[in-house]
């Protein structure tokens, strides 16, 4: 994907899959994910709506790495029930891959060292 700004109708497939994808992903609770709070942040996808590039945040932070292996091991079965959900919007599912939202945890720096 390159940086040229999204099309409108990027953006209305984007938001969608976001609020599918965290209900999704609410669905599974924080049993699934060892008592992790998992949020879907961002979602951007390529202009031919194919990839979706899927942004999480993780509180807390110590449960990253896992709550990523996680989410990658179960993204067929994540991305199937996608499919389910935006079947009569999109002709094909996008591919799903998911990536770290580090946002918060610069944010969470950042006021630490103003308060030092």
């Amino acid at each position: 994907m390159d940086n040229k700004p999204a099309g409108t109708r990027q953006l209305k497939v984007a938001r969608e899959l976001q609020r599918d994808l965290a209900e999704i992903i609410r669905s599974k609770g924080m049993g699934m994910f060892g008592g992790a709070m998992v949020t879907v942040s961002e979602v951007r996808i390529s202009p031919d709506l194919s990839v979706a590039k899927v942004f999480v945040s993780i509180f807390p932070s110590d449960k990253q790495d896992s709550v990523m292996h996680i989410l990658e091991e179960n993204k067929k079965a994540i991305r199937g029930e996608l499919g389910r959900e935006v079947a009569s919007q999109l002709r094909i599912v996008p591919e799903i891959d998911f990536f770290l939202d580090t946002s918060l945890d610069y944010a969470q720096r950042i006021e630490e060292l103003l308060r030092k």
